[in-house]
């Protein structure tokens, strides 16, 4: 038997018959949603999206997020139909399938292009790698505001290089996450009228009907956020669809969510509301049923009829096509009437950064009496934008304290009615903030946000997800230690840090003083594909003299040796991070006029340690120098690797306390005596 129906129609199935198949034949996965809002994806695509599947990467294309990612094989199939080709990390497009039939086939398998949950990098034409709910609309939210601001930078008269939109599918998962509440209500705010989300309604999660745990009015949420809300009863009406995407794009002066009603496993004639295909396979011979339903061949697997290939070339082809051409000339007259910006623009696609961005990068003098590495960063951060025209960011809500206000002129405040500031105000946000970040690295910004160190933990999974991603965002989080004082423990890190070196992949940057403060910018501006958190001070820190101690450009090492006693194998290390180098320090003087023949080493960043060879790992700390003391105001978790487990570790094994700094540092033993004795004790070890 061949399907017969119209061949818009008979795409909708061809999409819902792929999704089924890929689930059925890797016994895992969700199709329930795919089955749904096929119609839905099908018509954004076919009449509306921005897109040109022979280049995914081209620069004003529409955004298209599935924030539902259990619903991967929604958008494996569309990418496929619509013949979407692959390009490799040197953005080289490479004119071959981002996912082909065989792709499809090995849905959720070993190294397939199809994994479980949508991965950026790994599949072309996947915009941001989703999954964790609500992660996916909160991203969103960075990449529309990343639009707005390329636009204000870039547009000039006649020459409109920037005006895409973002479009984000998301389901009642998503909208229950409170991620998903920060972001609208600061897309609502900022009135970004180039998003629209479509919510598929369809009230059923794992656990059962939603009326179990959410009966809130979304609608009535979502307009008091100032959003503009529709409603489509019925996500096979096609008609009403497009007429609903079309008033959302007519809305540019705030962002549209789209409710879309439907039911798990809508589309299948027979079936109209089964919780079970939410997420299992529908097994064999529900499959039948339901391909019997759509008028498909029963037995028939990853089906593509007649026609439906050429249909999407002659939708979303065609007009892909001809947009990306238009661009493309008007970009080519944009180089010849602004070749600054154009070249800047080429630049930030490519995630380069401008000749001579780092030049004013400051050089501090020594000083005993130093300064907060928050201050110190404050300051080399206020000198490197002026000449990176693309760094932005901001706080939530903690500018003042963070250090993080861009204040030279020009900077501004991106606002409502002015997006191209550079100083954003995330709100008490920091779930949010996270994920923004992550939107605007993906529109090749390069984002930084920040807060308190102990705030980290709300943005644990998009911090994580940057990882994954591989997006170059700077994460900066100050008052990293129990130098808060008199905010107690609630307010003091402990196990922040341990958790943050826990993620593959993200650097972790403690400096101990102003000018290695100077340097892990450099370092994290110079990585154009891993995710570096910036953990400062709020407390001063001496800034050493480095005509005396080795230069803080080491700091790009992970670790390095900052001051030796005399050549030769040392008796003693003394290792140490942030404020503790200091400490650190002053030992390491007192046993030098001592004579012992003791070494410092300064580790910023064991994740850039790890990375070096063998051999300079070993210079820094010989295997057989065994006698060491490693000093942090952190969990002791982790240190052993580098003390081993005869060494030393003098850090946090409880909660911290409320009260003076002072009186801290000596009931947790962070004094230059208790390193000494520390330093001492493993002097007189045997071994």
């Amino acid at each position: 038997m061949a399907p017969t129906s119209s061949i818009d129609e008979l795409c909708v199935n061809t999409i819902r018959t792929l999704c089924i198949d890929a689930v059925q034949k890797a016994n895992s996965g969700h199709p329930g949603t795919p089955m749904a809002m096929a119609p839905v994806v099908y018509t954004l695509w076919q009449d509306f999206l921005r897109f040109d599947p022979a280049d995914p990467i081209w620069p004003n294309r529409d955004r298209f997020v599935l924030s539902s990612g259990h619903a991967s094989t929604l958008l494996y199939s569309i990418l496929h139909l619509t013949r979407v080709t692959s390009v490799n990390e040197k953005y080289e497009r490479l004119g071959t399938p981002t996912v082909s039939l065989d792709d499809l086939k090995r849905f959720r398998q070993l190294d397939s292009k199809c994994p479980g949950h949508p991965e950026y990098h790994w599949t072309s034409g996947v915009e941001t790698t989703t999954g964790p709910l609500g992660q996916g609309i909160a991203t969103s939210v960075g990449l529309a505001i990343g639009a707005d601001w390329l636009a204000k930078y870039f547009n000039r008269p006649d020459f409109t290089l920037f005006d895409y939109n973002i479009y984000a599918l998301c389901g009642d998962g998503c909208m229950m996450e409170g991620v998903s509440s920060e972001a609208a209500s600061l897309a609502g705010h900022l009135k970004l009228g180039n998003l629209c989300w479509i919510y598929d309604s369809n009230h059923i999660t794992i656990e059962g009907n939603t009326a179990l745990a959410f009966t809130e009015d979304v609608a009535g949420r979502f307009m008091a956020y100032g959003w503009n809300v529709l409603r489509v009863g019925d996500a096979n009406d096609r008609e009403r669809l497009h007429d609903a995407l079309a008033n959302a794009k007519r809305h540019n002066d705030r962002p549209t969510l789209l409710i879309v009603e439907s039911h798990i496993g809508y589309g299948a004639p027979h079936k109209q509301d089964t919780s079970g295909v939410h997420g299992e396979p529908l097994g064999a011979e529900e499959v039948k049923l339901t391909k019997r339903g759509y008028g498909w061949p029963e037995d028939a697997q990853f089906l593509v009829p007649d026609g439906v290939y050429d249909h999407f070339a002659e939708g979303i082809g065609a007009r892909g096509k001809k947009l990306r051409g238009d661009w493309e000339a008007l970009f080519a007259r944009y180089k010849s009437a602004h070749p600054n910006l154009a070249r800047q623009c080429e630049q930030i696609q490519a995630r380069g950064l401008p000749q001579g961005w780092d030049k004013d990068i400051p050089v501090f003098p020594a000083d005993p009496r130093g300064i907060a590495s928050r201050d110190s960063s404050g300051q080399v951060l206020n000198k490197i934008a002026p000449n990176l025209p693309w760094l932005v960011g901001g706080a939530a809500d903690l500018a003042p304290s963070t250090k993080t206000r861009l204040t030279f002129e020009g900077a501004g405040d991106l606002e409502a009615d002015d997006r191209g500031g550079r100083n954003f105000h995330f709100g008490i946000r920091e779930h949010a903030m996270g994920s923004i970040c992550n939107g605007l690295a993906l529109s090749k910004l390069r984002p930084y946000g920040s807060g308190f160190m102990i705030f980290s933990d709300y943005m644990k999974p998009p911090i994580r997800l940057s990882a994954i991603m591989e997006l170059p965002v700077v994460f900066i989080f100050t008052h990293d230690s129990i130098g808060v004082g008199e905010d107690g423990p609630t307010h003091q890190p402990v196990e922040q840090l341990i958790g943050l070196r826990a993620i593959p992949g993200l650097i972790d940057l403690r400096p101990g003083d102003a000018n290695e403060v100077a340097e892990a910018w450099r370092v994290a501006l110079e990585h154009q594909h891993q995710p570096c958190v910036l953990i400062l001070s709020r407390q001063n820190l001496p800034t050493l003299d480095r005509t005396r101690y080795a230069p803080a450009s080491g700091l790009k090492r992970g670790a390095y040796v900052l001051a030796d006693a005399k050549p030769g194998t040392p008796e003693v290390i003394l290792m140490g991070t942030g404020s503790e180098v200091g400490l650190c320090v002053e030992v390491y003087e007192k046993l030098a006029a001592e004579g012992v023949a003791a070494r410092v080493v300064s580790m910023p960043s064991w994740e850039l340690f790890e990375q070096q060879d063998e051999a300079y790992r070993a210079s820094v700390l010989p295997p057989d120098v065994t006698r060491r003391v490693a000093v942090e105001q952190a969990s002791t978790m982790g240190w052993e690797r580098y003390t081993g487990l005869r060494g030393t570790v003098i850090g946090m094994k409880t909660f911290g306390a409320s009260a003076p700094l002072k009186d801290l540092v000596v009931k947790f033993g962070f004094t230059g005596e208790n390193v000494y004795a520390a330093a001492k004790q493993q002097l007189a070890r045997k071994e």
